[in-house]
């Protein structure tokens, strides 16, 4: 008989701290994880009217957000990784240790959610299976179960708990499936003691179930990292029910109730004028006689029946009944509400404007490292707070970017991590893993066998031969994006490597957006260039695979792409015009995504009749350095403030920006509804209209 998780959990907490630890000892190493800024965003969203007015603060928040010491941050990965990124720091951010006001987490709790994203395109609707990533995000289907689920949490609690301010608080919200366990790992790891409060969410009113009382309440623990948390005292307001009870008097004031002037503790007698001299009683004072003079030169004593003064308390001068630990006036979240972005587990957004302005300074830094639908981020924004966000989701990354631009949020950054496969790969195979382990096995499963060491010093170089054909495999590195250059040199190889080959394919993680481009300009039918699955590691990782048994359900699927028309530019004044109009979007292969076969077949049908229904969201970068893509123009699916119609983007842009002599470098960037990007980018000379 095998433990019980009671038995099991010393070993899981030590080996949880084990691993943080381990990653806050490389916070200083040159290979500590980064992030990498893949948008800088300035919310400005497609509109049909008013656009000069869209375009002024476009220009306002432009100078803004080029001045700003501060970013707000959407990053996607797993929040492992991005916590020791933040830790470490970078050259734009020094590291956030100690810097963080509060963290929110609304972990996965449910172990039967299953949640499937569903994709509405015109005329069809589809079900996409998630990722073993995202599966990990969205549900606690581990192999462990709920031990497995403790193993993940204890090493972020960790890191959550490096991240706060000494002044900072934590709220982990779940519910009965593990929130008892949970709160075991809280008590270890911040400090019995730190608990605050344990709060019941009453998130429904009512759950019908024949053999038991219906679960209608959340937890939320509340733990601090000092004894000097900040804390703002709430109010909630005054029901009719206790206003009818307890404010029964009335003077040409208003109404009002009675509050004793005594407090515990032995004091002397005061004067109360025409009342005479009265003495507070056995173990009883008074307020200071100056006290008592003021409050009778504001008429706010009052004298009952027996000659016992009280003090006045009005209710137009109550602030509420202070909020406690039981919070049932916060309605839980229906599908229906005007703050609804589709997402299956939302939480209400005055669920978390109580805990921001509880415990949350003004301009504080608020974190969330289970984004979701990106309530955090978007209440921390509307109360004045500095936020930081993180899902493993695209689809939940996607929909936070939407949101944020939707409520015309401050520019902010959407990052991700650096190097996310290298260091997923540790985390499987152990730090000692090396990229070329990496790129050995993705040879064998895309069915290469490697070259001699002596012509494949990265072991990064495969063949493929029959049917007369001879095929030259490289894989690219994870840590790197492959671009032109990887290109260039794939095809030297393949002309002169060993004497020269028939093809060379590509394989790569991450790609430089313009690879589209790259591979159009050098033309070459011998060129093949694949896309290895994104969520390859955590396969590999599962229990039960291996690379034997994942080599006939892997595919290596082929690019995406954009292609827009030639760009047109006027100039007005001292401003110009740039009109952008897509052309064409090609899907990476949908054999690379997760669906059935049926929903395939249905998704290749709005291929071919209907490519840029495809499109999520897509945007602007009129000044393209090649480094960071500033978006300063959005749409996406949604967005009806532009033509009504919520299921595609509009196809032309038009741009307005200060007027520039000589070309400009103009970057357009798409992503789809499976979360794939892409993009063009042209020169676009003065005059070209």
């Amino acid at each position: 008989m095998g433990k019980s998780l009671l038995e099991q959990l010393p070993a899981i907490v030590a080996e949880g701290k084990r691993q943080a630890e381990r990653i806050l000892e490389g916070l200083e190493g040159k290979h500590r994880v980064g992030l990498q800024t893949r948008e800088w965003v300035l919310p400005s969203k497609d509109v049909a009217a008013g656009d000069w007015i869209a375009d002024a603060t476009r220009r306002d928040r432009l100078r803004e957000g080029d001045a700003a010491d501060w970013h707000n941050r959407l990053i996607y990965g797993d929040n492992l990784l991005a916590m020791a990124a933040l830790l470490a720091g970078d050259e734009t951010t020094p590291s956030l240790r100690g810097q963080v006001d509060l963290i929110y987490i609304d972990p996965p709790f449910d172990s039967k959610a299953d949640y499937r994203t569903k994709v509405t395109l015109p005329g069809v609707e589809l079900e996409q299976k998630p990722t073993v990533i995202e599966q990990f995000a969205y549900s606690d289907t581990w192999s462990d179960g709920t031990a497995s689920y403790l193993a993940m949490i204890t090493p972020r609690l960790v890191l959550m708990r490096e991240l706060l301010a000494d002044t900072g608080s934590i709220y982990v919200h779940l519910d009965w499936h593990v929130g008892h366990y949970v709160k075991l790992l809280l008590d270890d790891i911040f400090g019995k003691a730190s608990l605050v409060n344990e709060i019941v969410w009453q998130r429904t009113s009512a759950q019908s179930n024949p053999q038991r009382f219906g679960n209608v309440h959340d937890y939320l623990y509340w733990y601090s990292k000092g004894s000097g948390h900040y804390w703002q005292p709430l109010f909630e307001p005054l029901s009719d029910d206790h206003v009818g009870a307890n404010y029964g008097f009335k003077d040409s004031n208003g109404a009002f109730k009675l509050a004793d002037l005594t407090g515990k503790g032995q004091g002397p007698s005061r004067s109360f004028r025409a009342g005479g001299i009265i003495s507070p009683g056995s173990g009883r004072h008074w307020p200071s006689q100056e006290t008592i003079d003021a409050l009778i030169e504001a008429d706010l004593i009052y004298w009952t029946g027996n000659g016992k003064p009280y003090r006045k308390l009005y209710l137009h001068e109550s602030e509420g009944r202070l909020v406690q630990s039981i919070w049932t006036d916060v309605k839980g979240f229906r599908g229906a509400a005007t703050e609804a972005v589709g997402y299956a587990t939302q939480k209400p957004e005055k669920l978390l404007e109580r805990i921001i302005n509880a415990s949350c300074r003004q301009q504080g830094l608020v974190a969330d490292f289970n984004g979701g639908s990106g309530t955090t981020a978007a209440v921390a924004e509307k109360l004045g707070r500095r936020w930081i966000t993180t899902d493993l989701g695209k689809p939940a990354c996607m929909i936070m970017r939407k949101r944020l631009i939707d409520q015309g949020a401050k520019p902010f950054l959407y990052q991700a991590i650096g190097d996310y496969q290298v260091e997923a790969a540790k985390s499987a195979f152990g730090r000692g893993f090396r990229i070329g382990d990496l790129s050995t096995i993705v040879l064998s499963l895309y069915g290469a066998l490697p070259l001699s060491p002596d012509d494949n010093p990265l072991r990064n170089l495969g063949s493929v031969v029959g049917g007369g054909t001879k095929t030259l495999v490289l894989v690219d590195s994870p840590n790197k994006l492959t671009g032109a250059a990887t290109l260039k040199r794939a095809v030297a190889q393949r002309d002169n490597l060993l004497g020269g080959w028939d093809r060379v394919v590509v394989l790569g993680w991450n790609f430089e957006p313009g690879i589209g481009e790259s591979i159009a300009a050098l033309n070459d039918a011998r060129l093949e260039v694949l896309v290895i699955p994104p969520d390859l590691l955590d396969r590999l990782r599962k229990k039960g695979n291996s690379v034997d048994r994942l080599r006939k359900d892997v595919r290596f699927a082929s690019l995406q792409y954009l292609t827009v028309h030639p760009l047109r530019r006027s100039r007005h004044g001292d401003e110009e015009r740039i009109v952008v109009r897509l052309k064409n979007y090609v899907l990476l292969s949908p054999e690379a995504i997760n669906l059935d076969e049926a929903n395939r077949e249905r998704l290749h049908k709005v291929m071919n009749a209907e490519p840029l229904a495809l499109i999520e969201y897509w945007a602007v970068d009129p000044d393209y350095d090649g480094r960071v893509f500033r978006s300063v123009w959005q749409d996406y699916r949604g967005n009806t403030a532009n033509d009504g119609d919520p299921l595609r983007v509009v196809s032309e842009a038009r741009v307005t920006v200060p007027w520039r002599a000589g070309p400009r470098r103009v970057c357009v960037r798409a992503v789809d509804v499976f979360g794939f990007e892409a993009e063009v980018v042209q020169d676009v000379a003065e005059g070209a209209e």
